[in-house]
């Protein structure tokens, strides 16, 4: 019978600390605005007066956001190594990291989110010539 009080006074617990987070999301400004994650919701069916939960939804798209990007900076950093690594006689002067699509691509199917690159097609092999210079 004392294991049921305390089960309680457990969900109580939780209740009250899920309870003062959402009430902390009203004073937290959170990175994407609340305008822009409204406009997706209720572009998906979803419409939600709460503010806290809109705020909790930025909160956890901005958390995914930044685990993304934080994989893909480890997959740009294990490229560059491999890079390197093959070309140990070039000492690298420039120390800036560049993103590609490959990375950022690595880094969200690992989440589930599969990126095709764009298929580029020309009209002609003479399309983006200068028109001076085109062969007719």
């Amino acid at each position: 019978m004392n294991h049921n009080r305390q089960s309680n006074d457990g969900n109580h617990d939780d209740d009250s600390a899920l309870s003062d987070f959402l009430a902390s999301l009203m004073d937290y400004t959170p990175t994407i605005p609340d305008e822009l994650v409204e406009h997706y919701l209720a572009k998906s069916g979803f419409q939600c007066p709460d503010v806290r939960l809109i705020r909790l939804v930025a909160v956890a798209t901005q958390k995914f956001v930044a685990e993304v990007a934080n994989d893909a900076l480890q997959h740009c950093k294990a490229r560059q190594a491999a890079v390197v690594k093959d070309k140990r006689e070039k000492q690298q002067k420039d120390k800036r990291l560049i993103l590609t699509m490959d990375d950022l691509s690595k880094s969200l199917r690992e989440y589930g989110v599969n990126v095709k690159q764009q298929e580029y097609f020309a009209d002609s092999p003479s399309t983006g010539i200068d028109p001076a210079t085109r062969d007719e």
